[in-house]
């Protein structure tokens, strides 16, 4: 009779019903990468795996934030829509940067837009420095959207100025990342508030994440907007330059002035909105040129019907012809990337990536290493940046086109994370990065095919191990 079955029998029973019905769930909820990873989780450890997935499994967001997205780019788009004085042209024999600026419009919903001068800040303490210095001349108002902010000398600093800022009159807001930026909320967010700055966390965690969100979807973008006259976009925190022991970064941060400074306000308005439900007043994309530098920004993340940044990273890198160079710490791409990458590389397009000797992350470290046989036998080229842990996130594409942002090349960035990059279409811009990157490659470690493949056999198995956790990195 079945009660008088051995337990051990509905365990068995119970393991592979769970089995069957993962085999029937997964596949219509995650892309076949992704599925293909959880199916064998959940194949060799059913009652770990089932609710891991359950938990993780997709990146999904609650419909009223998906929809606060679609509202607040329907009114981004209204606003732009008969500005043809702004929208930048591109001319004859510049058809990348065509293609690439109607994808990340399409994508994003902010078009390229001439007049701007670009600074790019690589050296940690000037560029925290510059944002103080900005925060300290606001006139009207202060808007900062960060991943990190903690509590030491750089958090410090800046809720200093903010409270400066907020005792003259400006109109402060600081919206930061609920996990991420923990420590500067528990530190600051009660004085802060006391002197007249809007605090708020985005994407809180608690009992309140699951009828939110996903709980590990996080707002990784690190932007800043003063007076809506000067703009921060890049891959910089709001922390010390050391803050991961024995890591110490190095960053690359845009500074911006022009009509592209308005397009970082309305991406700071619309986390704002999505957040709080509180609409800003957005005045017109109006502002006397700054500079020559043609600018777009490209936001990217789940409350997007698409994968904004992993489709124009690919469509860059598909769109190169001479040279494409892309620097990033975390490493672990979708197929869409990795056959870009490949396909670019054996056309006869010299591609460079600059990754970091040094990782913060162990699991990815080994993760991405299990990738450099394949893209070295394809004839990519890689660097292993040595003196600091290389933070910063940008890509340059032939002579013309800059990305330069906090846009991993990674699944997580593609796909769980909100980021945000500045496209430059400019000769000037791309001629100061690849000297930035120069520097890099001066100071690296070249891999060759037949040293990389001289490495213990026990660190290979470790590396596709490692790779297979992709859809949770």
């Amino acid at each position: 009779m079945p009660h008088d079955l051995h337990p051990g029998y509905w365990l068995f029973l119970l393991d592979w019903l769970i089995r069957l019905a993962a085999l029937a769930w997964i596949p219509v909820k995650s892309p076949p990468a992704a599925a293909r990873s959880w199916l064998l989780l959940v194949g060799f450890v059913p009652l770990f795996g089932l609710p891991l997935y359950l938990v993780l499994g997709h990146p999904w967001l609650a419909r009223v934030r998906r929809q606060r997205q679609a509202q607040a780019s329907q009114l981004i788009r209204e606003r732009q829509a008969g500005l043809g004085a702004l929208r930048w042209q591109p001319g004859e024999g510049d058809g990348a940067a065509a293609d690439i600026a109607r994808l990340a419009e399409r994508l994003g919903d902010f078009m390229p837009m001439h007049g701007n001068a670009v600074q790019l800040l690589d050296d940690y303490d000037a560029s925290l420095a510059a944002l103080l210095a900005d925060i300290g001349a606001a006139r009207e108002e202060v808007h900062l959207l960060y991943y990190l902010m903690f509590d030491d000398r750089v958090g410090r600093s800046v809720a200093e100025a903010l409270q400066r800022a907020a005792n003259r009159g400006v109109r402060c807001r600081l919206l930061l990342d609920a996990v991420g930026a923990k420590p500067g909320l528990r530190a600051f967010a009660r004085p802060l508030r006391a002197a007249g700055v809007e605090v708020r966390a985005m994407l809180s965690g608690g009992l309140r994440w699951r009828s939110l969100s996903r709980m590990d979807l996080r707002n990784h973008r690190k932007l800043a907007s003063i007076d809506r006259r000067i703009g921060y976009v890049g891959s910089q925190n709001l922390a010390d330059a050391d803050f991961v022991p024995k890591h110490p970064n190095r960053e690359l941060v845009t500074r911006v002035e022009g009509p592209a400074v308005r397009q970082i306000a309305a991406l700071f308005a619309s986390d704002w909105f999505i957040e709080t439900g509180e609409r800003l007043v957005l005045d017109a994309f109006v502002e006397t040129a700054a500079g020559n530098t043609p600018a777009q920004l490209l936001p990217g993340g789940p409350a997007y019907p698409f994968e904004n940044a992993r489709n124009v990273v690919a469509a860059l890198i598909q769109r190169a012809r001479r040279r494409v160079v892309l620097t990033t710490p975390y490493f672990v791409p979708d197929d869409v990337t990795l056959g870009a990458l490949r396909v670019a590389a054996l056309s006869g397009v010299d591609v460079q990536l600059i990754l970091s000797q040094s990782n913060n992350q162990r699991l990815t470290r080994w993760a991405q290493r299990s990738y450099y046989d394949e893209l070295l036998q394809a004839g990519v080229r890689i660097a292993l940046y040595r003196p600091h842990f290389l933070h910063a996130k940008h890509l340059s594409v032939d002579e013309g086109i800059a990305l330069i942002g906090s846009i991993n090349l990674d699944i997580r960035s593609f796909a769980l994370n909100a980021e945000a990059g500045m496209l430059c279409y400019d000769r000037d811009v791309v001629a100061r990065l690849r000297a930035i990157e120069d520097h890099y490659l001066a100071d690296a470690e070249v891999l060759a095919l037949p040293g990389w493949r001289a490495r213990p056999r026990w660190h290979r198995s470790l590396e596709g191990i490692a790779r297979l956790a992709d859809s949770l990195m």
